[in-house]
């Protein structure tokens, strides 16, 4: 099988492409919810209808955990505590919109 100039030019755009792909894709900046003692609420909000272990396969693949559930530990207990939260944080209880729970 000859390659000719088309082939040529279809590979080499798609050698671009991943090119652009993987320069513009970095490392993961999202920051994780500590799995603590002091965050543990959050975790139980989150995971409280977590298909068990005998679930199907489907059912844990698929699974996300209740952002909004646990949002309504986050600002009440950073006030109570006095953590503040950084001054560029979204509105408030909007927390899990850039942080993840570890799995």
């Amino acid at each position: 099988m000859k390659i000719d100039r088309r082939d040529g030019i279809f590979i080499a755009a798609a050698v671009v492409v991943l090119g652009i792909f993987v320069g513009i894709s970095g490392k993961e900046k999202t920051k994780l919810v500590p799995n603590n003692e002091m965050h543990k609420i959050s975790y139980d909000a989150a995971y409280r209808n977590a298909p068990g272990p005998g679930a199907s396969i489907f059912k844990r693949a698929f699974f996300k955990p209740d952002k909004k559930a646990a949002e309504a530990y986050c600002e009440p207990c950073h006030k109570e505590k006095g953590v503040p939260f950084s001054p560029n944080h979204p509105a408030k209880n909007r927390c899990m919109f850039c942080h993840k729970f570890k799995r």
